[in-house]
């Protein structure tokens, strides 16, 4: 567990580390602070990696979480846009653990400087960004659960010029479309329609089906 003097420590090494990166003193990658976060990383790393259940490895990454949150926060303090593995992983972490606010966080200036997901991730960050968002909504609304639909449309602008396969861009428009359902149907036909038109496999006919008819009851109730 990350002690207040411990992220305080973190935030001021991360803000150097950056700063210097940036200034041409020492690239990011040799500088001590920042080899011994990748350390600790690659420690994580190998701890999750033995751990086969998916909701387990999610406990354990809500657990390794707080030891990062200084590192992360004098990284996004000193904005000085250098590639760094443990920010971008830690994004992805967020984004498992659904902490929406601290990977939106991340996203947007990871987005804003152009900076790349770890290697082992094959996707880009606005593929990823897009892709992992729509599956957690969905599954959300599979479970009964109500989705976060202020970070889905957070996710859509951020993304809105980022390049991606179409399935993936359909995918974020029909989770975002089946989460307005309740409370805003013409808002909600219409995303599942850009959805369709993106991807025409994406599987939303009936539900655009099923909404345009409640559409039309709810317009003959008022009318009679």
């Amino acid at each position: 567990m990350s002690s207040p003097a411990r992220a305080h420590r973190d935030r001021v090494l991360a803000r150097r580390a950056s700063a210097e990166a940036a200034s041409g003193v020492k690239p990011l990658q040799h500088a001590t602070a920042y080899e011994l976060m990748l350390a600790k990383l690659d420690a994580d790393r190998r701890r999750l990696k033995a751990v086969q259940s998916v909701k387990k490895k999610i406990e354990v990454k809500r657990e390794l979480l707080p030891d990062y949150a200084g590192w992360i926060d004098g990284v996004l303090a000193g904005d000085s846009g250098v590639q760094d593995e443990v920010v971008m992983t830690v994004l992805v972490w967020r984004i498992d653990t659904e902490d929406y606010d601290g990977a939106l966080a991340i996203a947007d200036y990871a987005l804003r400087h152009h900076l790349k997901l770890p290697g082992q991730y094959n996707r880009t960050l606005g593929c990823v960004l897009a892709e992992e968002f729509a599956d957690q909504a969905l599954r959300a609304l599979a479970e009964k659960r109500e989705p976060a639909l202020e970070a889905l449309e957070r996710v859509d602008l951020l993304t809105a010029g980022e390049d991606m396969p179409d399935e993936v861009r359909a995918k974020l428009n029909k989770a975002i479309g089946l989460t307005l359902e309740a409370e805003q149907p013409e808002a909600a036909v219409e995303r599942l329609r850009n959805a369709l038109t993106l991807h025409a496999a994406v599987g939303v006919k009936k539900d655009i089906e099923r909404i345009e008819r409640a559409i039309r009851n709810k317009a003959g109730d008022k009318s009679t």
